[in-house]
């Protein structure tokens, strides 16, 4: 699966974001590699910027 750079303004959504996580906690059976935790924490901040774009789009 191709990893997308977190960059401020993604175009990906959040339950776009969220899927990957999703992807990749099932793939680890839940317990992370050193390289699948760093994986984590950028989807994390990815997703987290996903969402207050989200936010401001529904206000």
């Amino acid at each position: 699966m191709p990893r997308t750079p977190a960059v401020p303004g993604s175009a990906r959504s959040a339950d776009a974001v969220n899927e990957e996580i999703r992807a990749l906690w099932q793939r680890s059976g839940g317990v992370l590699t050193p390289e699948g935790q760093r994986e984590y924490e950028r989807l994390l901040v990815e997703w987290a910027a996903a969402v207050k774009v989200d936010v401001r789009a529904a206000a």
